[in-house]
Parts: structure tokens; sequence; C-alpha cells
């Protein structure tokens, strides 16, 4: 018979396989108490630290540091926050009133306890940047379950966003009579800074009211609003090109399955799962189509794809511009040379003519 050696912990005895199973249980559920779980005798190898009131960080830097922009200025002041796994913190609280958990939906955790509320990564309602679609269907076209419809929304291209002095400025789409103007609504930078996708469960605020452009006079310009249908003579300063577009507006939140192909597929940085958990529930089937309001997503919350997005295009425009102005340069060209040389046998023929 060969004895193997084992750990005196190890060896299959009725203290290892029954007595020290059912003590490490018990250890585990009275680290569970307030008070009596800080005691030295139930910590693992007496180094454990007690179940209650833990200083556990939010985020730490690296987790900060694979962020977004975006998410990294909102998440970085909530960096030094402290909470405690079993949202308590300290020993007494408990004995007074135990929460047990959230009476959703009459209670929701971001009102309660704002700090412990950090969707993170998960994914949500598709959400859309509509300055950036192209409308060119390659969502429309992967989606396994038919849920993205396409209809027409009236939007600011990307190029139009630069303000004057900024590096991709010039770009957009110019003023003229029988198009489309946009003019940012006032407040709607602040609100679009404050607006939190995750825990808002609505439309985001509108960022620019839009009209038809009447008559282009000087600095003045003419537009009829589509909201009012009323008629003001707007600075052109003022005003910024717009654009009626088929996008893929409407998403069928009942028939999506959150797998994200859409957003993989987008060639122009438009696509995204939102982290938003609520609001995506009704009582009818109508009440989860989701129109182009309710699936757009703000540029700020995302705005180092648009910067992308903006480099890029803003880059092609000025190659196509610079392609012009060589065409055009060399028909002038051309044609002061014709010209040179028409002038030139003009000259030579009245010279004939002359001395004969």
């Amino acid at each position: 018979m060969i004895n193997l050696a084992y750990h005196e912990h190890a060896t299959p005895n009725f203290r290892n396989l029954v007595v020290r199973p059912m003590w490490i249980t018990l250890k585990a559920a009275l680290r569970t108490f307030p008070i009596i779980g800080r005691l030295k005798f139930l910590q693992a190898h007496g180094q454990s630290k007690p179940y209650h009131g833990q200083v556990t960080p939010l985020w730490d830097e690296e987790k900060i540091s694979d962020m977004n922009q975006y998410d990294r200025d909102r998440y970085s002041a909530l960096s030094g926050q402290t909470y405690a796994a079993d949202r308590e913190t300290t020993d007494l609280f408990p004995n007074f009133e135990r929460p047990v958990t959230v009476m959703y939906p009459y209670e929701r955790l971001e009102e309660m306890e704002p700090w412990l509320f950090v969707p993170g990564n998960y994914n949500g309602r598709i959400g859309v940047i509509w300055e950036t679609c192209t409308a060119c269907k390659a969502c429309v076209r992967i989606c396994p379950n038919d849920c993205l419809h396409m209809e027409t929304e009236t939007r600011v291209n990307v190029l139009d966003m630069p303000e004057e002095g900024e590096e991709y400025h010039g770009y957009g789409v110019e003023l003229e009579v029988g198009g489309m103007a946009a003019r940012r609504i006032e407040g709607s930078k602040e609100a679009a800074a404050s607006f939190e996708i995750s825990i808002s469960h609505e439309a985001p605020p509108e960022e620019y009211e839009f009209g038809e452009v009447i008559n282009l006079s000087g600095n003045t310009v003419s537009v009829r609003w589509n909201a009012s249908g009323t008629t003001e003579e707007v600075a052109s300063s003022e005003l910024l090109g717009a654009e009626v577009d088929i996008v893929s507006g409407r998403i069928d939140i009942g028939r999506c399955m959150f797998c994200g192909l859409c957003m993989e597929s987008c060639p122009f940085n438009s696509f995204f799962m939102t982290n938003e958990y609520d609001g995506m529930s009704g009582f009818t089937r109508e009440d989860l189509w989701f129109e182009a309001d309710r699936t757009r997503v703000l540029p700020i919350q995302h705005a180092e794809a648009v910067d992308r997005e903006l480099a890029k295009r803003a880059e092609k425009q000025r190659k196509k511009a610079e392609k012009a102005a060589e065409k055009k340069a060399a028909n002038e060209k051309e044609a002061a040379a014709k010209a040179k040389k028409s002038a030139s046998e003009k000259s030579n023929i009245d010279g004939a003519g002359s001395e004969a």
C-alpha cells in the first residue's frame, strides 16, 4: 500500500470533510453580522477585512483611462467616492433600518444612491448621432431582426458644427434660397452638457430650430420657421446650413436584440449602444417604435468619434476644393492662351492686309 503525503487540512477524515467545511461556512455567515463580523477569530488566516462599511473606490485610474473623453469627464469627479458593497456604511445603521432591495420602478438606484449607479459598457438602447449619418443604409442591411427603418430627418451636418475661427470651419452647407437653415436654440448648449442619457429615459433636448430660406439679402436672411410658420429676418452669422436627408430614424426596440451589429457596421461612427437601461417598455407594440428624436445621441456625448469623422470629412472637402481650384486655374490659363493666340492671329492678318 502506498502512503500519500497530504497536507493536514487535505487529509480525508471526518474533521476535514465535515467539521471544517461547516465551520468555514459559519464563519462566512458570521462576518455579515454588524460588530460581530469584525472579531479577529472570524478573519480568514487572521487577515481578511470585516464585511460591513468597507472603503471601496468607485473607479480606479486604469478604468478611467480606458473611457472616452465624455465618460472620463463625468466619472473623474466620482473617482474619489467610496461606498460599501452591502449599501451599509456603519455598524449601527443596519440595526435600525436595513435596506433589502430597491422598490423599482417607484424607487431608482440613480436617485437613491447615484454613486453606485454606473452602467459602464452595458448594451442598452441604440443611439444615433444624426449629424454624422449619411443614410448609407449599412445598418439596415445588416440588422438580423429588421428593426431599423428609414424616414426623413432635418439635421445639421457635422461639417457645419465648427464655429468661426476653428480649424474645420467653412466646409459645410451654404445657405441658398429654397434650402434649409438652422439656428441654435438658446440654452441648448447647457442643456446638452447636463443631459444624462442613462438616467433620463426620454428624448435628448433639441439643439436647433429649422426653417426654409425665403430670401438672401446681404448679411440678412429671411427664414420661415417650420415649428411656428412665421417668417423672420435673421443675421446670416446666426444661421447654419441644414439638410433634409433619408436616415434610419425609426427603431423597433421590440424586435431589437441589442447585438450591436448596426454599431459595428457603421462606417461613419454614427451608431452607438447607449447605457440607457430603462425607458424601453410600453403597453403596446407602437410604444416600442422609437422615432429619430428618441434615438438621437448628442454629439457632445461622443465628442471624440464626432471629431474623427469631422476631420475625415473636412479633409475630403479640402481636397475637393483644391482640385476645383486647380481645374479652374487650368481652364483660365487655357482660355488666356487661346485669347492670346487669337489676338496674335488677328494681328498677323491685320499686318498682312496693311502691307497689301
